[in-house]
């Protein structure tokens, strides 16, 4: 269907006996937040990278914004917004600054970048933060404000590798409200988390347990078939699973 921003089929990543990632196959629709779980160890992070354009699988086929992942990697990095679980913005320049190299580096004009910058910095409440040097921003704003520029040029697909690592539960709540906007405007939303409460923010969720999908549902879906009070609880059942501890 042509509404499927992340097509996998069988995707699988061996590093010389290891198999890192094992066969999986899902699909992401259009303005879908999709939750990516699993332990240390469990291949998610491999798969992600595969999925970005960043690694080549060894066997399967990915398709992201429209764009093989084997034979089209580039086409899939010029289509994909990132945000890593580390701070991906120069802390060393201003908040401006920061926004029109993104923007440059999308191929975005001058004029679009401009008009960007003030329509994103008036919805953040940042307008007085322009001239800002990064790294004495919060750290809740400057992961709202990294997540901005994930998104600046408007992609098909987001990837966001645990984002909110290491802020409060209510700078936590104000990231999602970015995100919800984000997927409001069609954009997919390809998460990462270790916090459990925000699995349950996802339309669904898939959960690794060494290189497979064990399971992939929405979340009351999950829930309900593991009889499980929470996602926690469900996330624990699946993760004593686990025989492999390291990614």
């Amino acid at each position: 269907m042509n509404d499927k921003v992340i097509i996998t089929d069988r995707l699988t990543k061996r590093f010389g006996r290891f198999t890192a990632v094992d066969g999986i196959t899902f699909d992401v629709a259009r303005g879908e937040i999709f939750g990516f779980l699993g332990a240390n160890g469990a291949g998610k992070t491999t798969a992600m990278r595969m999925l970005c354009g960043l690694s080549v699988p060894t066997s399967g086929r990915g398709v992201v914004a429209g764009y093989d992942i084997s034979t089209q990697p580039e086409m899939v990095k010029r289509s994909i917004g990132y945000m890593s679980q580390k701070f991906s913005l120069y802390e060393d320049l201003r908040v401006w600054e920061n926004l029109r190299l993104f923007g440059g580096i999308y191929g975005m004009g001058g004029k679009q970048i401009a008009a960007k910058t003030d329509e994103m910095l008036g919805e953040l409440g940042l307008e007085a933060e322009r001239g800002t040097i990064v790294k004495s921003l919060p750290l809740g704003w400057k992961q709202k404000l990294a997540f901005s520029v994930s998104i600046f040029h408007e992609p098909k697909v987001v990837f966001l590798d645990e984002p909110t690592g290491g802020v409060d539960p209510v700078t936590r709540r104000q990231f999602w409200e970015l995100i919800y906007r984000a997927a409001d405007r069609g954009i997919t939303v390809f998460v990462t988390t270790h916090y459990m409460d925000e699995a349950e923010y996802c339309d669904r969720v898939s959960i690794m347990v060494d290189g497979r999908i064990k399971a992939l549902d929405t979340p009351d879906g999950l829930k309900r078939q593991y009889a499980a009070r929470t996602m926690d609880d469900v996330f624990q059942q699946l993760a004593r699973q686990a025989t492999r501890s390291s990614d």
